[in-house]
């Protein structure tokens, strides 16, 4: 199964040796209205995000309004709204007329355009404007709507919440079919906001795609409040973060309230941000802000007393204290220490350094 590591959207490289790539899911937060569309753009742009995303869906294409009536009520997050699913729905479609200014908004903001489309007029219809293509979870076991999208020979970003390893095989195999840029994400598709949904999120899924796709670029769209999701799935190899953005969560609509707002957007990034620089390399080295630690903070052999030239040097004349100073010996060096001749007068405490004995050529500690 070939993919690649690297995935390159717009001009960012997104891959694990590489910062966070942020999408800012505007989703239904434009309220039916171009114009907060467009200044939601700029906004999440002021706040970090390195993409804006819209849904491009008609309600008549994504839902049956007689099929969700013979449910009899309304579940999950949708039992509070006060209109019909089909109605809400209605209600929060991009218009499609705005595909081209949005676009060009976007570009004169200097951020990425990425669109979730949820048929197939939707996505050619955007294709033209976007450089990368996410997937909703929703959508996980449409494989010939996948295999459409992946066809298009874009990023592809794959949303997997409410899915089992088998649904997520059966997606990531359709997109490979036909392309091998492929961003997986890990989800959890309850949008109530709830701090209950916390032991849902289960980041260690994360683990699991590493081992079952070594090397694949890995991302969470996320809509649980606060940071502590986020900087998890950074420190799990999360690449891509995906969470919904609105100018104002006290707005009426059925994304605002779980929506990050341009305060928290920039927060979570600049949390992010530290949390990179934290992570490092993984090569366990003496860093460059340690090198005065190793001289203050390490102990090297001292004298135990004032030691006279020609003393042999015992076990009982040398100690291990700080400071460290360079070249001295070190404590597991004692072995080329004792049973060697002082080359001169040393007063007590000074740290024992090769030219200090009779025999300036230092020995190989022996081996075990």
């Amino acid at each position: 199964m070939q993919y690649d590591t690297v995935i390159h959207v717009g001009e960012r490289e997104i891959s694990l040796a590489m910062p966070t790539y942020f999408v800012a899911d505007i989703a239904s937060n434009h309220d039916g209205d171009l114009e907060k569309a467009k200044h939601l753009i700029y906004l999440a742009k002021e706040a970090g995000a390195d993409a804006v995303k819209f849904q491009h869906f008609l309600a008549d294409k994504i839902v049956s309004d007689y099929g969700f009536r013979e449910l009899g009520s309304q579940v999950g997050h949708q039992a509070s709204w006060k209109q019909s699913v089909y109605d809400v729905f209605r209600a929060c479609e991009c218009k499609r007329s705005w595909s081209e200014e949005l676009a060009r908004t976007a570009a004169d903001a200097g951020i990425d355009f990425l669109t979730t489309p949820y048929d197939a007029e939707a996505v050619e219809q955007l294709d033209r404007y976007i450089p990368a293509y996410k997937i909703g979870s929703g959508d996980i076991t449409w494989t010939s709507f996948i295999r459409l999208i992946a066809g298009k020979g874009k990023p592809v970003f794959l949303a997997t919440g409410a899915s089992t390893m088998a649904d997520v095989e059966r997606a990531v195999a359709t997109v490979l079919g036909t392309n091998r840029q492929i961003v997986l994400m890990q989800c959890n598709t309850n949008y109530t906001g709830s701090l209950e949904n916390f032991h849902c999120i289960n980041l260690n899924v994360l683990k699991t795609y590493a081992v079952r796709y070594p090397g694949m670029v890995l991302g969470l769209s996320d809509h649980t409040p606060g940071h502590a999701t986020v900087l998890g799935a950074i420190a799990l190899g999360a690449r891509v973060i995906e969470k919904h953005f609105t100018s104002d969560n006290r707005l009426v609509g059925p994304d605002h309230p779980f929506s990050m707002n341009p305060t928290s957007w920039r927060e979570m990034v600049d949390r992010s941000r530290e949390l990179e620089q934290a992570l490092g390399t993984g090569t366990k080295i003496i860093e460059a802000n340690e090198q005065e630690t190793v001289v203050v903070q390490r102990r090297a052999l001292h004298t135990a007393h004032d030691i006279a030239a020609g003393t042999v040097l015992q076990a009982s004349d040398i100690e291990a204290l700080r400071p460290a100073p360079a070249g001295a010996f070190l404590p597991y060096e004692e072995d080329l220490v004792i049973g060697r001749e002082a080359a001169h007068d040393m007063k007590r405490g000074a740290a024992i350094h090769p030219a200090d004995l009779a025999s300036a050529e230092r020995k190989e500690a022996p081996s075990c």
